[in-house]
């Protein structure tokens, strides 16, 4: 058993391997030579906000991911939970996050970006202190703050980004570069904090230890924040003494009402992600279930978790290598004839600005994605070969590497950044609904179903964002204004 997952795990590494460096030599060749100034900042600022906001984000990333694999383990096996107190320590930890993520948008908007990452970080190891404590009452305040923590980490970190780039007048391929990047960093350092929290396990005998390395590494992330990041802001005329700033929500919430693109957004998010955390639940039962069924015996989980990893660092490997290849910011030559001269017709072609050629090639994307990962439920769904679960797995962790920063993009050429944050956060109200309720109707004891309403979720998704997207039905290009 463990020697096929060994083997598919080396398969993917070569696989990334290749895909890298064909997008790093082989793409970048093609780059385009006449770009210059007026399309983006200069390669020096775009590459020191590159690497300012990815230490960053590989830190506070690793720090999450070095708790994920054994928070499960740690309340059933190690406290000697019982099930259903388990499941309500998740649930609150998403709760939390559902009910704060607006407020914290609001009150990065108002006090600062930096500020409140910096504030993630001593929130986040105050709440793996907690988790220490094999007390009731100190682990529902530790998944309180894990809550509180994890609606920062998801919205706040890109939205400094976004804004930082803005500021600097960074093109659209320069910031999807970038934010493809992060998700490849991202993946990289889950693969090895998995391995690392394995490691620390197996040393220690105690699935606690992993959380006393994430509380340090995540005090190291408050000091690289405070060293390498400036501050941004908001809307300069927030209420600075307003715990809550009803207003600016409103304000915030009249802005997705007026542009249908917004509301794909908020629901292309529900669904793909609320879909991902579902599955997050549900991969090591399915496979289980399948392995069970043919008397494979015990599953190598570390080989299969990295591997799923290695899995998303090439999908936000094929997102980079797609953006390279639509010279977002070559000049648009719509409107010149076949001579290669201007058109002095009565009705040349339309010129597309660089702007919405972005918007439009990250919605098809954003759509293609979503019917990837269906096909991939889909597929888990009707077959109980292990082996075909697992690479249906595969697929969907690819489509969640192209996702990300397909995503983010969207986000940072339609929303202002006055607004950035709390509308980021804002779309994390349904999102955490949608996981609540699938937690407590019982995910575990009906796991087809509830891939299957995904998938016909993901496929409603794709369905709207065709239609809204690329079929003319446009809201106001609230960020037009801006460079490339």
């Amino acid at each position: 058993m463990a020697s096929f997952y060994e083997v598919q795990l080396f398969v993917l590494i070569v696989v990334c391997i290749a895909s890298f460096f064909f997008e790093k030599h082989l793409l970048r060749r093609q780059s385009i030579p006449e770009l210059d100034s007026e399309n983006g900042a200069p390669p020096s600022i775009v590459s020191s906000l590159s690497r300012r906001y990815l230490s960053v984000y590989a830190v506070v990333m690793g720090a999450d991911w070095l708790q994920g694999p054994y928070i499960y383990s740690l309340y059933r096996e190690q406290y000697g939970l019982p099930e259903r107190w388990v499941a309500l320590l998740f649930v609150l930890g998403f709760l939390t996050a559902g009910v704060v993520a607006p407020l914290v948008g609001v009150w990065a908007d108002q006090y600062g970006r930096k500020r409140m990452c910096m504030m993630f970080c001593l929130i986040y190891a105050l709440a793996c202190a907690f988790i220490q404590f094999p007390s009731l009452p100190f682990l529902f305040v530790g998944r309180l703050l894990g809550g509180f923590g994890t609606a920062i980490l998801l919205s706040i970190f890109e939205t400094w980004l976004i804004t930082s780039a803005n500021h600097l007048t960074l093109s659209s391929r320069d910031l999807s570069s970038i934010l493809g990047r992060a998700t490849l960093v991202n993946s990289v350092v889950a693969a090895l904090a998995g391995m690392a929290s394995n490691e620390l396990v197996d040393r220690t005998d105690s699935f606690a230890s992993p959380f006393l390395a994430s509380a340090s590494l995540l005090l190291f992330g408050w000091v690289v924040i405070s060293f390498l990041w400036s501050e941004n802001y908001g809307a300069a005329a927030s209420s600075a003494d307003a715990m809550v700033d009803f207003k600016r929500l409103w304000e915030a919430w009249g802005i997705v009402r007026s542009d249908l693109r917004l509301v794909v957004l908020g629901l292309t998010q529900t669904c793909f992600e609320g879909s991902l955390y579902i599955f997050v639940f549900l991969w090591v039962p399915l496979l289980q279930e399948a392995a069970t069924s043919t008397g494979s015996g015990k599953l190598p989980l570390g080989f299969i978790f990295s591997s799923l990893m290695v899995s998303m660092t090439i999908g936000s490997v094929i997102y980079t290598s797609i953006v390279s290849l639509s010279r977002l910011d070559a000049p648009n030559d719509h409107h010149r004839t076949p001579s290669g001269s201007t058109s002095s017709s009565d009705s040349p072609l339309p010129t597309i600005s660089t702007h919405e050629r972005a918007i439009t090639l990250h919605a098809k994307l954003s759509a293609v994605v979503c019917v990837t990962s269906a096909l991939a439920f889909v597929t888990s769904i009707a077959t109980s070969s292990e082996h075909t679960r697992f690479w249906a797995f595969c697929a969907f962790e690819a489509s969640a590497g192209i996702y990300y920063p397909v995503q983010g993009m969207l986000r940072g050429r339609l929303v202002e950044d006055e607004h950035r944050a709390t509308l980021s956060s804002l779309f994390r109200v349904p999102l955490n609904v949608f996981v609540v309720v699938s937690l407590l109707t019982g995910v575990s004891s009906a796991r087809h179903f509830v891939l299957s309403a995904c998938a016909g979720l993901l496929l409603c998704s794709a369905l709207v964002t065709a239609v809204v997207f690329l079929r003319g039905n446009r809201g106001p290009a609230l960020g037009s204004m801006r460079t490339g």
